[in-house]
């Protein structure tokens, strides 16, 4: 019986490939962009998808080591603006833009000087880039609040996945 199955999957896969309603997703072609020094690919292109790694907010003021100063980011609002403005650029670079998004997950953490999510913050720092008359589209969206980031002093990392239209 296990034979047989196995023929009629094998059989219903060839049929349905043969009518171009289906492809496996062995014949999507896969392309990492990634540095030879970076640990983690930098985004990941599967078929006319795109999957870019999680972006951090760029700081106002960098860490000084040498007087142990931590970075500075600024508050929630303008750390999504500059996650969202580095996501805009390196969309451009694979030739798409903000209205290709089709998904996005913020991670946000609370601010520790009252220890409050500021979502309206992120809010509107979104309601610049999505929604606009400019750009309409909107990607489906998670925001998840995290206990912490890899960058002491960033209230947000965001990832996103893109389509490139046909």
């Amino acid at each position: 019986m296990h034979t047989k199955s196995h023929l009629t999957i094998c059989l219903v896969a060839l049929f349905l490939a043969a009518c171009g309603n289906w492809t496996p997703a062995l014949a999507q072609s896969v392309k990492h962009i990634q540095s030879a020094t970076g640990g983690i690919a930098s985004g990941v292109w599967v078929g006319d998808m795109f999957y870019l790694s999680g972006q951090l907010p760029s700081p106002i003021t960098p860490a000084d080591p040498e007087k142990g100063t931590p970075a500075v980011y600024g508050n929630m609002q303008s750390q999504a603006e500059s996650a969202f403005s580095k996501i805009q650029g390196l969309l451009k670079e694979q030739a798409l833009g903000m209205g290709d998004i089709v998904m996005m997950r913020v991670y946000m953490t609370a601010n520790p000087g009252d220890n409050k999510l500021d979502f309206a913050g992120m809010n509107a720092a979104y309601a610049k880039f999505f929604g606009t008359p400019d750009q309409p589209n909107k990607p489906a969206r998670s925001a998840l609040q995290v206990a912490a980031l890899v960058a002491p002093g960033a209230f947000l990392e965001v990832e996103v996945q893109a389509a490139r239209s046909k």
